[in-house]
């Protein structure tokens, strides 16, 4: 890669997560008046058109009998799961302290990688993780200020994401790109729609609306990500991530009053660094067998989102 295409990937990227976090300007609002599960089903309805497209767009034989049944569902849960817990979080904390229990997937692909795909940890990376996770200590601030259910959720919803992640990379290679997706799409609509019973309100067309684009903004950003891992290297173009946070402080300030204190800001500081070193460990050749965390490409709790590295695989 040259430094103009680790550029072009970099601005792609960031590009790619303000967008993200404006989808996640419009989740935070639409939770003060509905449950994240009618959020999440009338999200993932809409984004499913787009996702049909891709999927018979693809030009790859591909079929829709999972090679390892198990652990799609295994990924198909932790997709629902990492919706909802994602939804809530964003629904009732303020953004930047949500973006910092998200931040911990990296650590947290790093520790179930271990069981999952065999990987090997050195002292290195297990000192970042246990650092970073020491972070968010400092954000949650345990016994100073009450765990709420939305902490809980945010680090549910990082909990579901890394899983999902490191089950895929299990198993990316041997299934086909519509199981990756359909399956995940099938349990949210059966999921959510068995709960829509319960917590459904009407929504007036502004608010329908909204939920649409949840799903054309996570697409869109997604479809950007591609582009700027197909520009530039994983190592430049992931930690661009981070530049959240920045938008979160931002976005919570101007939409909803929001100002994240000292705490919040150095306790994800200390995540960030610990993810970004995690991410430059794997990058050198040797300390990673299987660089699960620089194959994290894809931002899970958005509906319009897919598989980054199964789209990588499409010819551009």
């Amino acid at each position: 890669m040259t430094p103009t295409n680790n550029l072009k990937g970099a601005l792609l990227s960031l590009g790619a997560f303000s967008i993200y976090a404006t989808h996640d300007v419009i989740i935070r609002y639409l939770g003060g008046t509905y449950s994240p599960m009618q959020i999440l089903f009338f999200a993932g309805l809409l984004a499913f058109p787009l996702i049909t497209l891709m999927i018979v767009t693809d030009g790859r034989n591909s079929t829709v009998r999972p090679v390892h049944p198990w652990w799609v569902a295994m990924r198909s849960a932790t997709m629902v799961g990492g919706g909802v817990f994602g939804f809530y979080a964003f629904s009732v904390l303020p953004m930047a302290q949500v973006y910092a229990m998200l931040f911990t997937v990296p650590l947290l692909i790093t520790l179930m990688a271990i069981p999952i795909l065999g990987e090997r940890v050195g002292i290195h990376r297990a000192g970042a993780v246990i650092l970073g996770l020491a972070g968010v200590l400092i954000v949650v601030r345990p016994g100073v200020d009450p765990l709420s259910l939305g902490h809980l959720s945010g680090f549910a919803a990082a909990l579901c994401v890394a899983l999902q992640s490191v089950v895929a990379r299990r198993i990316g290679n041997d299934e086909s790109q519509i199981v990756m997706m359909l399956y995940p799409y099938a349990a949210i609509f059966v999921s959510m729609g068995v709960a829509l019973a319960f917590v459904y309100k009407p929504m007036p067309l502004i608010d329908f609306t909204a939920t649409g684009g949840i799903a054309v903004l996570g697409f869109i950003a997604a479809m950007m990500l591609v582009t700027a891992y197909r520009a530039g290297e994983a190592a430049i173009v992931a930690p661009m991530q981070y530049s959240q946070i920045i938008w979160a402080t931002i976005f919570g300030y101007i939409f909803f009053n929001e100002s994240p204190d000292f705490q919040t800001l150095l306790g994800a500081s200390v995540i960030i660094a610990s993810g970004i070193y995690i991410l430059v460990r794997e990058a050198v050749a040797g300390n990673s067998e299987n660089t699960p965390v620089l194959r994290n490409r894809s931002r899970a709790i958005a509906p319009g989102g897919f598989r980054i590295s199964q789209a990588l695989k499409r010819k551009p």
